[in-house]
């Protein structure tokens, strides 16, 4: 038996994660629903002005990165973001939107746009490096 280490991880190892997840999800009576997807903001000119990734599991859906460039932040294109995933996703059977930030990142943002603060993972070594774990629930 060997144990490898990769940065680079191949589509067969995600594929064989998944089945081996959903498979074990099913036994317990237990829908996995995993969806990943994304929603952007475009300029005139089709440049990239922000984004937010996130992906539904079971009934709840995570926010894995939300990003505004910053000549653009302050604007509301951030709440526009995380309103258009509220919106495709409030009249269905999921249960909340969650997402974890840290400290020199957007905690009050977060706070600002309706998010519930969990709980806070404080790191020892730097504080603008505890974590933020939030909830809104739907």
């Amino acid at each position: 038996m060997k144990i490898e280490y990769t940065e680079k991880v191949s589509e067969n190892i995600e594929d064989a994660l998944s089945n081996v997840f959903c498979s074990y999800a099913k036994k317990n009576k237990l829908e996995v629903n995993y969806k990943k997807f994304a929603f952007s903001i475009k300029d005139d000119n089709e440049k990239l002005i922000g984004g937010i990734v996130a992906r539904a599991i079971y009934k709840e859906i995570h926010v894995e990165d939300l990003w505004v460039d910053e000549k653009y932040r302050g604007q509301g294109y951030g709440k526009q973001l995380l309103d258009k995933v509220w919106e495709k996703f409030s009249n269905q059977e999921y249960d909340n939107l969650n997402l974890a930030t840290y400290k020199f990142q957007a905690p009050d943002f977060y706070q600002k746009c309706g998010f519930e603060l969990e709980f806070v993972r404080k790191n020892e070594k730097n504080p603008k490096l505890n974590k933020y774990f939030f909830i809104k629930r739907f």
